[in-house]
């Protein structure tokens, strides 16, 4: 065999039908669409359209919620992080933050941080710094001598209202000039 000889399968390739070329092709005159109505014209839209019966995207119950506003955290175990310092990839004396466990391979997406949740043991005394713990995951640092450290977020809300607070004291000094 040559590569010259190479070919794909035959039936592998199938070519796109040409329409509108002639009774002879098979899909002549009306290519295929049938006789006048919408459908047979062209920038129609009309899928899951049902003729005005109510389309079935629609009958269906919708379930759930999907916030957009949600952070979104890479929550890591704390058995995971022991099972990795006893592997040896990361290094407890050092400070470990969201780089470090990404490098390890426990936080995986997490673009607003990482959250440590308390399932399984650990005994490795630790300096960590991360976006959120659960309780349980501060009493065990707690009793564990290490230190944790997380970061204060401000709330939108309360960054709507300072940004109020900051307008409606500049309104309040333009007016003052005005009447001096």
């Amino acid at each position: 065999m040559k590569l010259n000889d190479l070919r794909d399968n035959e039936g592998a390739r199938h070519r796109r039908m040409r329409v509108g070329r002639g009774i002879g092709s098979g899909k002549g005159k009306t290519s295929g669409r049938g006789q006048k109505g919408q459908s047979s014209r062209e920038g129609v839209s009309i899928n899951g359209f049902e003729g005005g019966q109510m389309p079935l995207h629609m009958r269906i119950p919708k379930r759930g919620f999907n916030n957009i506003h949600a952070k979104d955290y890479a929550e890591v175990n704390l058995g995971a992080i022991q099972k990795a310092i006893d592997a040896g990839t990361i290094d407890a004396s050092k400070p470990v933050d969201h780089d470090t466990l990404k490098a390890a391979g426990l936080a995986r997406g997490g673009k607003d941080g990482v959250r440590l949740l308390a399932k399984g043991e650990l005994t490795a005394k630790l300096t960590m710094t991360v976006a959120g713990a659960s309780k349980g995951a501060r009493d065990v640092f707690e009793k564990l001598g290490g230190t944790l450290t997380i970061p204060e977020i401000v709330p939108a809300a309360e960054k709507a209202k300072a940004k109020h607070r900051v307008v409606q004291k500049a309104k309040a000094e333009k007016k003052a000039s005005f009447k001096n």
